[in-house]
C-alpha cells in the first residue's frame, strides 16, 4: 500500500464564500419589503431598519465563529463537541429552514417573472434542481458567483433611481402603530433569510487558508471575514435604502395581507420589480421603465433559484454528515456513480416540492419560516458565548451572549405566534429523533466500534500475478484511466518503447468518504477489475502494475501517486464527457494541469 496524503482542497476563496452568502441574504430584499409593507404600511421601514440591525449583529458574531471554527463552524459541527443531543436538534431545526428556504426561493423567483400558477414552475425548477445534484455539481460557488455579479449591478442602479425619491418616502414615513408587542410580533414575521450564515460557516473548512498557516494549525479571517462584511454592508444599506424608497410610492393599499398599487394588484411578491418599473419610468420613460422591470424579474430570478440550489446543496451536505456520524440512517450516505447520496438528494428535491405546491403562497410559506434558522443561529451563538475554552475577547462573547438573548427571544416568539412554523419545525424535528432512535437501536445490538476519522488516502498497488514487488525508482510512467480504449494502447507503447515501469491508476470519485470507502480494494469495484483484467491481456508479456483509489478529488490524487511514484511521464485522455457534465463537475485534466509538478510531463492522449 502507498498511502497518499489527499485532504479535501481548500480551494473557496472570498468571492466565492460572499456569493454563498449573498445567494441567501441578497435574496431578502427581493420579497421581505413587500412582507413587511404588508405587515406595517407606510410604517414599514422602521421594522426594516430593525431587521438591518439584526443581520449586522448577526454577521458580526459570525466573523468570530468562522475565526473560531475554520475546519467548519455551523451549528451541527460547533455544537458537536458541547452536546450531541443539542447539535442534533440545531441540525434539525437547520433542516427544516432549508426545506423552506428552498421552496420559497424558488417561489418568489416565478412570482418576480410574472408567470401564471408560479407554484407549477416552481415545484418543476426545485425537480430540476435536484435532478442536477444527483451529477455532483463542484462550481456551485463559482455559478453563484456569476449570478451575484449582474445582481449587485441591478441593485446599484436602482438604489440610483431610489435616491431622489428619499424626500418624499421620508414625508409618507408613518410612525409605527400599537403597542411594544404587537409591533415586536409584527418585525418577528419578516425575520427572514438569514439562514446562508449558517451555510457560510459550513464552508470554513473548504476556504482558503490565510498566507502562512498550515492545515494544522488552519487561519481563514482573510477569507471568511470579508466575505461576510462585504455582503453585510450592502444587504444592511440597500435593504433599508429599497424600504425607505417604498415609502415614496403613491397610492400603496394593504388588502388582505396583499399590497397593491395604482394599476398594479399584488405587488407584494415583487416589489423591487414594481420599484423600478416606476422609478426608471419616471427618469427616463415608460418604456425604459418596462424593460428595467423586466431585467429587475430575471436577475432576482436566477438570483432566487440559486438560493434554491445552495438550499438543496445544504441539505444534502448535512444529511450526509449525520448519516456518517450515525446519527441517521445509513442510506443517508450511499453515494452514486457520482459521489452524491440518493436517498438524501430525494428527500431535499421532494419535501421543497410538496410544500410550494401545498401551500403555493409566499405568506404562507414565511409562517413556516424562520424558526428553524433562527433556532440554529441561536443555538450556535449560546453554545459557543458560554464555552469558556474558546479564546475570545470579552466584548465578543459579551456581543454574542446579548445577540443570543435577542435571538432566543425571536425563537419563542415565533413559537408562539407561528403555529404553523411551530408544527412544522417540530414535526421535522421528531421525525428526525425518530430516525436517530432507529439509528441508536441498531447500534446497540451490534459490538461497539471505534469512531473512523479518515486522514488519509490509500491507493491500492497491486502487482500483477508472479511479478516482483514493486520498487520506487528507475523511470515510471503513470496513466490514469477509466476503460481499455486507445489511451491504454498508448501508453503500453510507451512504456515498451522505453522501457518505463509503466502503473494504471483507475481513481473512484466520490464527493464523500466512508470507512469502507477507504478500504475498498479494486478487486470489489466491479468496474475496476474489469479494465484492469482486459489491460494485462492487452500487455502480453509486459504487464503494468495496477493503482486504484477512492478520492474525493480524482485529479489530487492522480497528482500525488505520480509525485510518490516519481513518474517522468503522466498520461490522461482526453474528456468524453458532455459540455453540462464537464461545467458541473469540472475539468480533471486542467485541475491536474494547475496541480502537476513541473519535472512531470503531462500527456493528454486525444
Amino acid at each position: 500500500m502507498i498511502p497518499t496524503n489527499v485532504k479535501r482542497p481548500r480551494n473557496v476563496d472570498w468571492k466565492r464564500a460572499a456569493a454563498i452568502l449573498y445567494g441567501d441574504w441578497g435574496t431578502s430584499k427581493a420579497y421581505v419589503i413587500g412582507l413587511a409593507f404588508a405587515v406595517a404600511g407606510y410604517a414599514s421601514f422602521w421594522l426594516i431598519a430593525a431587521m438591518c440591525v439584526l443581520t449586522a449583529l448577526v454577521g458580526i458574531n459570525y466573523m468570530i465563529i468562522c475565526r473560531l471554527y475554520p475546519d467548519g463552524g455551523g451549528v451541527y459541527a460547533s455544537v458537536r463537541h458541547r452536546s450531541e443531543v443539542i447539535s442534533i436538534v440545531g441540525a434539525f431545526l437547520l433542516i427544516a429552514d432549508y426545506l423552506v428556504t428552498a421552496a420559497i426561493s424558488a417561489l418568489s423567483a416565478f412570482q418576480y417573472l410574472g408567470v401564471p400558477h408560479p407554484e407549477k414552475f416552481a415545484a418543476a425548477a426545485i425537480l430540476a434542481i435536484g435532478l442536477l445534484n444527483l451529477l455532483g455539481p463542484k462550481q456551485t460557488g463559482g455559478l453563484a458567483f456569476l449570478v451575484s455579479i449582474p445582481t449587485v449591478i441591478i441593485v446599484i442602479v436602482l438604489g440610483l433611481f431610489c435616491l431622489p425619491h428619499i424626500g418624499e418616502a421620508f414625508g409618507h414615513l408613518q410612525p409605527l402603530h400599537g403597542t411594544i408587542g404587537q409591533n415586536w410580533f409584527a418585525f418577528v414575521g419578516i425575520v427572514l433569510a438569514l439562514s446562508g450564515v449558517e451555510a457560510i460557516a459550513n464552508a470554513t473548512g473548504v476556504m482558503k487558508l490565510d498566507p502562512g498557516t498550515t492545515d494544522e494549525n488552519p487561519c481563514i479571517i482573510k477569507t471568511s471575514t470579508p466575505a461576510i462584511l462585504i455582503v453585510m454592508i450592502e444587504v444592511c444599506i440597500f435593504t433599508a435604502l429599497f424600504g425607505l424608497a417604498a415609502h415614496a410610492l403613491n397610492g400603496l393599499q394593504v388588502v388582505n395581507g396583499d399590497v397593491n398599487a395604482p394599476g398594479a394588484e399584488g405587488v407584494r411578491d415583487y416589489m423591487l420589480r414594481y420599484m423600478g418599473q416606476i422609478f426608471v419610468g419616471g427618469a427616463m420613460g415608460p418604456g425604459l421603465g418596462h424593460i428595467f422591470a423586466i431585467i429587475v424579474s430575471v436577475v432576482f430570478g436566477l438570483l432566487l433559484l440559486s438560493a434554491s440550489n445552495t438550499a438543496i446543496v445544504d441539505l444534502i451536505a448535512i444529511q450526509f454528515l449525520m448519516s456518517r456520524d450515525r446519527e441517521l440512517p445509513k442510506i443517508f450516505q450511499k453515494l452514486n456513480n457520482w459521489g452524491v447520496p440518493n436517498a438524501a438528494t430525494l428527500l431535499a428535491t421532494i419535501v421543497p416540492m410538496v410544500l410550494v405546491v401545498i401551500v403555493k403562497d409566499m405568506s404562507g410559506l414565511a409562517d413556516l419560516y424562520a424558526v428553524g434558522v433562527v433556532g440554529a443561529i441561536a443555538t450556535n451563538l449560546g453554545a459557543t458565548a458560554t464555552d469558556r475554552k474558546l479564546s475570545i475577547k470579552l466584548w465578543e462573547r459579551t456581543l454574542m451572549f446579548a445577540t443570543f438573548i435577542v435571538m432566543a427571544a425571536i425563537e419563542l416568539s415565533l413559537l408562539i405566534d407561528k403555529p404553523n412554523a411551530r408544527y412544522f419545525a417540530v414535526t421535522i424535528l421528531a421525525v428526525g429523533l425518530i430516525l436517530r432512535g432507529l439509528v441508536l437501536e441498531r447500534r446497540m445490538k451490534k459490538e461497539a466500534k471505534p469512531a473512523f476519522v479518515p486522514e488519509k488516502i490509500d491507493v491500492d498497488l497491486a502487482t500483477p500475478a508472479r511479478e516482483p514487488a514493486p520498487t520506487i525508482g528507475g523511470e515510471s510512467i503513470l496513466c490514469a484511466i477509466r476503460g481499455t480504449g486507445r489511451t491504454l494502447d498508448f501508453a503500453l507503447r510507451e512504456a515498451r518503447k522505453t522501457g518505463a515501469r509503466l502503473y494504471l491508476l483507475f481513481v473512484r470519485e466520490q464527493a464523500f468518504m466512508t470507512e469502507q470507502d477507504a478500504k475498498r480494494k479494486w478487486q470489489d469495484d466491479e468496474e475496476a477489475s474489469r479494465v484492469f483484467n482486459e489491460a494485462k491481456e492487452k500487455a502480453g508479456d509486459q504487464p503494468p502494475l495496477f493503482a486504484y483509489a477512492v478520492s474525493p478529488s480524482a485529479a489530487e490524487t492522480i497528482v500525488d501517486l505520480a509525485a510518490t511514484l516519481g513518474a517522468s511521464r503522466l498520461i490522461l485522455g482526453a474528456p468524453q464527457r458532455n459540455a453540462l457534465i464537464n461545467l458541473l463537475r469540472g475539468n480533471v485534466i486542467r485541475e491536474v494541469s494547475n496541480l502537476l509538478p513541473e519535472e512531470i510531463d503531462l500527456l493528454v492522449y486525444a
